[in-house]
């Protein structure tokens, strides 16, 4: 899904089942620009998409300062199309506008919307499960958040270890069960995102780092002048477009349901206009700290965001 990898790269895929939850789609290491995918159109299954007002709860799973918790924060509520009038253009909430013509492709007549607000922020800053972890109990931290409407992100701190993690993934998302509620269960989507700044980061925080691998370009400066945090944000935001139009594993995707390319993971490596394998594009360039963006955002915020695929052109969109 990242383009810093190169051919010779081999792809691990994962698929977590459990008797609660699934996982669905992965910010996956190692899969190439291929130049078919971006022409390819994401097929609908039918399954129902999140909509209505959906939570976004943030689980912090280990040690962050302020000043990150608020990268991904203002990320969050940037998000919304109520906060655009004071985003400067591009923004990130018009990038996300891209995912509400998924609706409109599933029920034309009558098509549903999506509106994500932040929720709660939970702070587990003493590693309650210690600084090694198993899919099952990232599933299990997941469940913290809000049973019912809600997306629950676990972003795991630099000095924690997830199965898979920088092997062959940079973050997942999935559903699982909650508790009931009145006495009906529902489900709840969950996404996960590592911090990589210290493990891979020229794997999952490039273009902020010299790749692993691939043509050996100088990496961007980062917007948030975090190189994991602001790497963890086009993570984050290619999960949640995947997790908007393909929330339970049976919305949009192509390819094997265990290993789908969607929303954001059919446009891999791809930034802003004249992206190629090894260089994210040509964005835009903050003229006083020289750091690269294609997005504004809330309090004064810049981001890097992942390109996502129009289904209304069948082409890989970008903001700049």
């Amino acid at each position: 899904m990242a383009s810093f990898a190169s051919s010779h790269c081999i792809l691990k895929l994962f698929l977590l089942i459990s008797l609660f939850s699934s996982c669905f789609g992965s910010r996956i290491i190692g899969r190439t620009l291929g130049q078919d995918n971006q022409f390819q159109l994401l097929e609908y299954h039918k399954g129902a998409l999140l909509s209505g007002r959906i939570s976004v709860n943030l689980i912090w799973y280990g040690k962050f300062k302020p000043s990150q918790r608020a990268i991904i924060a203002d990320f969050i509520t940037s998000l919304s199309s109520s906060s655009a009038p004071a985003q400067t253009q591009p923004s990130v909430a018009s990038w996300w506008k891209t995912t509400e013509k998924y609706y409109q492709l599933a029920n034309s007549k009558k098509p549903s919307s999506l509106s994500l607000y932040l929720g709660k922020q939970i702070l587990d800053e003493n590693y309650s499960l210690g600084k090694s972890l198993t899919r099952k109990q990232i599933v299990e931290l997941a469940s913290k958040g809000e049973q019912r409407n809600a997306i629950n992100v676990v972003l795991t701190a630099a000095d924690v270890i997830v199965d898979g993690f920088c092997q062959s993934t940079c973050g997942s998302h999935g559903s699982s069960k909650g508790a009931a509620i009145q006495g009906k269960n529902y489900k709840f989507a969950y996404i996960w995102v590592g911090n990589s700044e210290t493990q891979c980061p020229g794997y999952c925080a490039w273009p902020f780092h010299q790749p692993t691998y691939g043509p050996q370009n100088p990496p961007l400066v980062a917007p948030n002048n975090d190189v994991g945090m602001d790497g963890m944000v086009i993570n984050l935001g290619s999960l949640m477009a995947g997790t908007a139009t393909n929330p339970f594993g049976n919305g949009y995707f192509q390819g094997p349901a265990e290993a789908p390319l969607e929303a954001a993971s059919a446009c891999p490596g791809v930034y802003a206009k004249g992206a190629y394998p090894g260089y994210p594009g040509n964005l835009l360039v903050d003229r006083t700290t020289g750091a690269s963006y294609n997005a504004h955002g809330t309090n004064g915020r810049k981001y890097v965001l992942p390109a996502l695929y129009d289904p209304s052109t069948t082409t890989c969109s970008t903001l700049v």
